[in-house]
């Protein structure tokens, strides 16, 4: 893998963990604590989504000129950035409100809200819902590295260390430092970065 390569892959990947990072900070201020298995389970979930959006990326590189596969991943990279950045703007504050049957639908758009039982610990259950959550990111980043020609099992990898250091590291930043802002601010650079990474490949 030469240097160009794993540059691409820690820019889409940081900045398709910025949500995770931004959870993690939401929960450390809430001190709602967020064991190493339950970390595990959910950096296990962004491996596992960037994977599958990598195989099925990497399967349509066969049938694509290496300039389609670019714009192809431009476009998916920058649409998942606009969604990003439009979430707060889509979401009625009456979702809030709603009962647990849109629970799932809720932690899409909200993932600091995960934590479903008030019992300030994330189960495993509940792991697994937030890693999903948290992963959509690295679906279409996975699926970029895949159309790109990137390394799908070197991208899948790291984008599943990035989440584990992301939500562990940010919570306990959230808890000792009470970083509420930053984490605020984080799902509009992660939108601003992948847009930017996916406009890079193309100019």
């Amino acid at each position: 893998m030469d240097l160009h390569s794993l540059i691409a892959i820690l820019a889409i990947g940081v900045a398709s963990n910025l949500d995770n990072a931004g959870a993690g900070i939401a929960y450390g201020v809430r001190k709602v604590c967020i064991p190493w298995f339950a970390n595990f389970i959910i950096a296990l979930m962004g491996f596992l989504l960037a994977l599958i959006g990598g195989i099925f990326g990497k399967w349509l590189a066969l049938w694509t000129t290496p300039f389609l596969g670019n714009l192809i991943g431009m476009i998916v990279l920058s649409s998942i950035g606009i969604w990003v950045l439009c979430q707060p703007f889509l979401t009625p504050p009456s979702e809030q409100t709603k009962s647990n049957s849109n629970s799932f639908l809720r932690i899409l758009r909200n993932p600091e809200e995960a934590n479903l039982d008030g019992s300030k610990t994330i189960s495993f259950t509940e792991a697994i819902i937030l890693g999903i959550a948290l992963s959509v990111n690295n679906l279409a980043g996975g699926f970029d590295a895949g159309i790109t020609h990137l390394n799908v099992w070197a991208t899948s990898f790291i984008y599943g260390v990035l989440s584990y250091l992301c939500v562990g590291l940010c919570t306990y930043l959230g808890s000792r430092f009470v970083a509420d802002k930053l984490g605020k601010q984080a799902t509009v650079v992660a939108g601003i970065l992948l847009i930017l990474v996916g406009l890079h490949q193309m100019f």
